[in-house]
């Protein structure tokens, strides 16, 4: 048993250029979608995102196949290795900024498409599983993860309420660090808006803090930015 599996990877890293042939890279291919998908399904139960995309996750799971059949093409044939890279060095792509945690998924399924694509099946099908397994692992104890998030708090009070400690009891009480970085007047001067940067405990009731500071403001205007950019903080 073990023997056989030993060959099975000592073959398939031997095989630096195998020979193409219809059943290889028919072989290929279905090699190359299963650990698409596999990774695509490691992605989507490991994203701590409730919203992803469901393009990017397709993406991933056609990425492998599309890699390995790259690399059987080219083969040990240097002048289709240049050919390609002209090809594709006339091709422009776009995209936003994405997460790191998105870009490592993309590397993730361009190694896993390379290594089925020389012919490495074992050593594929292996890497996949044990990279996953370690997506899995974790994502369960939330590895990375702070467990205090800061947000945005704008609040209305009147002119009579003075606005350098109005709050401060409130966050005191609540154990949230506070930063006050931004007053101004409006309504003609009779009202005053602070914009607070807080950090709270991800087990902070959040309506108790809000309710809290609405029964100091007399009940005037409240907003707390879930997810504030870099230019509002």
């Amino acid at each position: 048993m073990l023997e056989s599996i030993e060959s099975l990877f000592s073959s398939a890293a031997a095989a630096a250029t195998p020979e193409l042939t219809l059943s290889h890279a028919l072989t290929t291919i279905l090699i190359s979608i299963l650990l698409g998908g596999a990774i695509s399904f490691t992605y989507m139960k490991t994203s701590n995102r409730n919203v992803y995309s469901p393009n990017f996750t397709l993406t991933m799971m056609l990425l492998p196949m599309i890699v390995a059949i790259i690399i059987l093409l080219i083969g040990s044939n240097i002048a289709r290795a240049f050919s390609l890279a002209g090809a594709f060095s006339i091709i422009r792509f776009r995209s936003a900024p994405g997460d790191p945690k998105d870009i490592a998924f993309v590397l993730f399924t361009m190694a896993a498409g390379l290594a089925v694509g020389v012919g490495s099946f074992g050593y594929a099908v292996l890497f996949t599983v044990l990279l996953c397994a370690l997506m899995f692992l974790l994502s369960y104890f939330k590895f990375g993860e702070r467990k205090t998030t800061q947000r945005l708090l704008r609040v209305t009070i009147p002119e009579d309420l003075g606005y350098e400690e109005a709050f401060a009891e409130v966050f005191r009480t609540f154990g949230i660090a506070y930063e006050l970085r931004k007053v101004r007047t409006t309504e003609l001067g009779s009202l005053y808006e602070l914009v607070y940067v807080v950090t709270m405990d991800q087990g902070t009731n959040q309506k108790e803090f809000l309710d809290a500071v609405r029964c100091r403001n007399g009940n005037l205007d409240i907003t707390l930015t879930m997810t504030p950019t870099m230019n509002e903080i």
